[in-house]
């Protein structure tokens, strides 16, 4: 088996809602506090055990390729997949498995816009407990609206600005075994396709993480995730 350990991050979506900061670059490459979004990503693979990255590229994805090089400089050895043509993401995430050793293992598959401090133990712990084909992180799903909480005779207890929600959402980072290469879409998403297989034959696990999760979906986003992230440095320095 390789004792090379990795990953695949989607990284060629075009942001749409974040334009004009998309026109020049994608998504994933969105400056926060000076530095590109999927930069902290780069680093928190490194963090747990990444040593090649394989960066799935489509919209304005020379960009990606300049800024990471041969991804010495960041500790990790980068690898680029072009697609000629959109593949949607299981397409780019099978055509980026090609450059997976197929001896490999476990890779880790994120999508390039979010960035987290999840340990990667507690996922390989659940992967193997469970003998998954898959591995997929959830985060809470937080309300976009401040919530109000009352007794039952109507009497309010306090208002929660954008609060917590009973349910779980998919959080975009995945650990999957080499071998799901055949099961994924040449053209496609895997969540609506691969992920609804896997989950009628109970091939699936899902870790409920209380991580740092971060992502951006629009403009208002951005400067969340800055403050958010400078918080996290400041107390990690």
């Amino acid at each position: 088996m390789s004792d090379r350990f990795y990953a695949l991050t989607i990284a060629g979506g075009r942001g749409e809602r974040l334009r004009p900061f998309t026109d020049s670059v994608p998504k994933p490459m969105i400056p926060l506090n000076g530095r590109p979004m999927i930069s902290y990503q780069v680093e928190w693979m490194r963090s747990q055990g990444v040593t090649d990255v394989v960066f799935l590229c489509g919209h304005l994805g020379e960009t990606i390729k300049d800024y990471f090089g041969d991804g010495s400089a960041f500790g990790i050895t980068a690898h680029y997949s072009f697609e000629d043509v959109p593949l949607g993401r299981g397409g780019a995430v099978r055509k980026g498995m090609s450059m997976v050793p197929e001896d490999a293992g476990l890779v880790l598959v994120t999508n390039g816009d979010n960035v987290t401090d999840q340990p990667l133990s507690e996922m390989r712990e659940l992967h193997g407990r469970n003998d998954a084909l898959a591995t997929i992180m959830l985060t809470p799903y937080m309300s976009q609206f401040g919530t109000v909480e009352t007794e039952d005779d109507g009497t309010v207890l306090r208002f929660v600005e954008k609060g917590r929600l009973p349910l779980w959402v998919n959080a975009g980072v995945y650990l999957f075994n080499r071998s799901i290469e055949q099961r994924l879409p040449e053209v496609g998403d895997h969540e609506t396709t691969t992920f609804q297989e896997l989950a009628l034959e109970r091939r699936m696990s899902a870790l409920r993480s209380e991580a740092m999760w971060l992502t951006i979906d629009s403009q208002k986003d951005i400067a969340a995730c800055e403050a958010r992230l400078a918080e996290v440095y400041a107390g990690s320095g």
